[in-house]
């Protein structure tokens, strides 16, 4: 039986037409002012597209416009302006009521091929149970973060050392989701929303961002009970942060890359 997934999207009488209803488990921000973690908003879109596509995704990209909160309902609506044989173009405009939330672009398909090779390489590191698991900035509670259990391998992470991040701008976390929800390109999207976390081990100080894009390319989905999350702030200016991220299973397989561009929000001076 196939593993459930991280949020509840429903289908409608239109098979191009799916929504996601909006619980705290979806969500973050503080108490009273949730709204839809970026990654949930593509990570259900992937979903919605591959389903009315009946194809895997290769990449998707999200632009974020707006905030949805609990407990609103997003309608996912899929156009698939073109279809092959083996692949099809396809986007989804993701909105409560006519508000706008996200927008966002894909590719979806897989072609015959004995062709499999990698040449970027996991990086070194503590398997994840011998890593110090992080705790939210914010502590408790009942939304996504507490969905998800993180171990630091390298880098500062929700006030957890990994040490000497802030060197070379990179953190190493291992992330698995807490329930028997599947690993598989839905679920790598909410991860890959993870990129602004890094912003604050790259430069020191207290500081996160806010997501503008988020994009993932899907190489190869494969079991594993935790995802390495190699994340690289590349870059920030002019109050703006770039970053990248390589999503390994245990064994070394890369199944995905990422990258993001955010607003970055310093809090306080440096840690």
């Amino acid at each position: 039986m196939t593993a459930p997934l991280f949020f509840d999207i429903q289908a409608t009488h239109n098979p191009h037409r799916w929504y996601l209803p909006l619980s705290p488990g979806v969500c973050v921000g503080p108490p009273g002012n949730l709204f839809m973690f970026g990654g949930v908003g593509l990570g259900s879109s992937i979903a919605a597209l591959q389903r009315t596509c009946e194809r895997p995704v290769i990449w998707a990209t999200a632009q974020y416009l707006s905030y949805a909160r609990p407990p609103s309902v997003v309608d996912l609506d899929v156009w698939v302006p073109a279809a092959g044989k083996y692949n099809s173009q396809a986007r989804v405009i993701g909105h409560v009521g006519d508000k706008e939330i996200f927008t966002v672009n894909a590719a979806l398909g897989a072609r015959p091929s004995d062709l499999s090779r990698q040449w970027l390489a996991m990086p070194d590191c503590d398997p994840p149970e011998d890593c110090p698991p992080a705790a939210h900035w914010r502590g408790g509670g009942e939304d996504l973060h507490s969905r998800i259990e993180v171990r630091v391998a390298k880098g500062r992470y929700g006030g957890t050392d990994g040490g000497d991040g802030e060197d070379d701008g990179r953190l190493l976390l291992w992330i698995r989701p807490r329930e028997a929800i599947a690993i598989d390109a839905t679920m790598l999207a909410i991860m890959a929303d993870f990129v602004p976390g890094a912003v604050g081990n790259a430069l020191g100080l207290n500081a996160g961002g806010n997501s503008l894009d988020n994009t993932i390319r899907v190489r190869a989905i494969v079991p594993t009970d935790w995802v390495l999350c190699d994340t690289r702030i590349l870059g920030v200016h002019g109050g703006f942060g770039h970053g990248a991220m390589y999503l390994f299973a245990q064994d070394g397989e890369l199944m995905a890359t990422a990258s993001q561009s955010l607003i970055v929000r310093v809090h306080e001076e440096r840690r």
